[in-house]
């Protein structure tokens, strides 16, 4: 029986047939229909966020966190305009979130009405895909079908644009399950020849090694488990990129790390030397690579990749495979194990001593002297402290961000939640939140610096108004810190509005929106500090103030290649007697 409702009704419903128990969102006047539904039912709860950007970042920490699509409404105008810096962060790190945007009247649009903006021209750009809907019968097929382009293939945003008319009109409602989708297919399974291939690569290499990034984890869980198997069948090393932590365990035998600009000094050496890199999931950025024309230069590469723009988009690959990571991995194993599980295992012994020289460099290493906190010893303790937690991490963006993917370790895929490609500060707080919502009785922890975490620091009232207990761990500099260090190693030391002369009192700003505030300056109070902030069950803001000119450490130069890595002193200085940054 064919069910009538409204447009309104039909949005609700849709949602609730896809199986959305959250959005995140703010009313206007061009949703107020869709909220009104909203009101009327208890399956879908509502989080009223403060500003839309938030909702959009909230929407990607559950999402990241979950594997499932994270939600957003918002309305027209403003509304949409203020969604977009989360949409563009949801597309370059491949984030899976649904936003639906009301529009001005159908027959308004093109009239420079209030609160008129072309949203799906803003948009077209910074999602995977956007609808306008103007007629109400292909309201709920369209949202089905923007639910399943976000999921299927390289996850992404989508949008879908919703006058209000079309919300107040009745229509006929479409199930999901009677939705034509079958134009938008992605292929899932890799090219049996190629893998062939790969494999016989596998079985030769004397310098392999596993570049690993955030598709493993997109997969789901079963990709992650098979990346492992593999790794511990053949005893390869593994590296990873920032988006790709936790998809391998960072107590595995085979870990090097995080590798690129700020990755380890073992990891970005094996990068260079190797002769054969198995790109699993990731896309070659230029965080990554470095100089293109030095990166790798001696290694058959692979790529396994469910985008096939992605292929041979910035590195030529040798041996592409086009497919879902989940699926060629499993069929990768089965043809490996089929052939005898064969590797070279005498080059493999020589490789991994190699390896573990570079690793005695200790390139991670940092010297906790005297009353002032290093960041580095902040996030130590930090890990120390909550890594027997049931702990999910998101971070903002600038240095403390490469801190955290380097002091904090990560066993599982979707525990480590942060804003790679667009490097969006002021992402992280209202992850958290999103974070939370999808695992309430988790410790969520945002690790921020002071500048980042002000750009969205209206996302506390939402936090204490849901009773969402989410630790902001700030490292405060009082700087901007990337950019204070860009500044000195490649800028002459001209520090032009690195810091603000003009920042709040962290422990009276939380006070004021009714959450906790701690504040710590002195090392040996900080376990206390941080066990305080783990144990009170509620939001809290943690101003933890650090050493004001810290760099962060390896860094490899804009133009230099991988084994070509800027070593702080303390990684130096005992051997060679050099108290600043040593190209290494």
């Amino acid at each position: 029986m064919k069910r009538q409702m409204t447009g309104a009704k039909m949005v609700v419903q849709a949602l609730k047939d896809q199986g959305v128990d959250v959005v995140f969102g703010y009313p206007g006047g061009a949703v107020l229909p869709i909220y009104d539904e909203i009101f009327l039912q208890n399956d879908i709860r509502h989080v009223l966020v403060r500003h839309e950007q938030g909702a959009v970042h909230a929407a990607e920490g559950y999402a990241r966190s979950t594997g499932k699509p994270g939600v957003v409404l918002v309305t027209s105008g403003p509304g949409a305009t203020n969604a977009v810096t989360g949409l563009t962060d949801a597309l370059l790190d491949s984030i899976p979130i649904v936003v639906l945007t009301g529009q001005v009247p159908t027959f308004m649009i093109g009239s420079d009405a209030f609160q008129e903006a072309d949203t799906v021209g803003i948009t077209r750009s910074c999602t995977k895909h956007n609808w306008l809907v103007k007629d109400t019968e292909k309201l709920s097929g369209t949202i089905h079908e923007a639910f399943h382009v976000a999921k299927s293939g390289r996850p992404g945003p989508v949008l879908v644009d919703i006058p209000k008319d079309v919300q107040f009109a009745n229509g006929t409602y479409v199930e999901p399950k009677k939705v034509e989708v079958s134009h938008y297919q992605p292929q899932t399974k890799g090219d049996m020849d190629a893998i062939v291939e790969l494999v016989e690569a596998i079985e030769s290499a004397k310098k392999p090694i596993f570049y690993t990034g955030g598709g493993v984890i997109n997969s789901g869980p079963a990709a992650s488990q098979l990346l492992r198997e593999l790794v511990e069948a053949t005893g390869f090393p593994i590296t990873s990129t920032l988006m790709g932590l936790g998809a391998y365990p960072a107590s595995g035998d085979s870990w090097l790390g995080m590798l690129g600009m700020h990755g380890l000094y073992e990891a970005n050496m094996a990068m260079h030397d190797c002769d054969l890199m198995i790109n699993v999931g990731a896309r070659f950025d230029d965080r990554i690579t470095g100089r293109l024309d030095a990166f790798s230069p001696k290694s058959k590469k692979a790529h396994i990749d469910i985008d096939p723009s992605s292929i041979n988009k910035v590195i030529r690959i040798d041996i592409p495979i086009v497919g879902d990571v989940g699926h060629v991995l499993e069929d990768l194993l089965k043809v490996w194990k089929s052939r005898g599980r064969k590797t070279n295992k005498e080059a493999l012994i020589g490789w991994w001593k190699q390896i573990d020289s570079w690793k005695e460099i200790d390139c991670l290493k940092f010297k906790q002297e005297g009353k002032i906190i290093k960041p580095q010893y902040a996030l130590s303790r930090l890990e120390e402290l909550t890594k027997g937690h049931d702990r999910y991490v998101c971070t903002e963006v600038g240095q403390h961000q490469m801190w955290a993917a380097q002091y904090l370790g990560f066993e599982d895929p979707n525990r480590w939640m942060t804003s790679g490609g667009l490097g969006t500060m002021g992402y992280g707080m209202p992850a958290s939140i999103g974070i939370q919502m999808a695992h309430p009785d988790s410790l969520v922890i945002n690790v921020a610096g002071e500048a980042s975490w002000l750009m969205n620091m209206q996302e506390m009232g939402t936090a204490v108004q849901f009773r969402l207990p989410v630790k902001q761990f700030i490292l405060n500099n009082e700087r901007l810190g990337m950019v204070r260090q860009w500044q000195e190693l490649l800028h002459g030391e001209r520090y032009s509005q690195s810091w603000s002369e003009a920042l709040p009192d962290f422990v009276k700003l939380a006070e004021a929106f009714g959450a906790k505030g701690i504040r710590c300056d002195d090392p040996d109070d900080l376990d206390d500090a941080i066990m305080e902030m783990i144990n009170y069950d509620g939001p809290v803001i943690f101003d933890c103030l650090v050493e004001k000119h810290e760099n962060c450490f390896p860094m490899i130069p804009s133009g230099e290649p991988h084994n070509k890595m800027l070593l702080g002193d303390a990684n130096t200085q005992d051997a060679i007697g050099n108290s600043g940054a040593v190209l290494v």
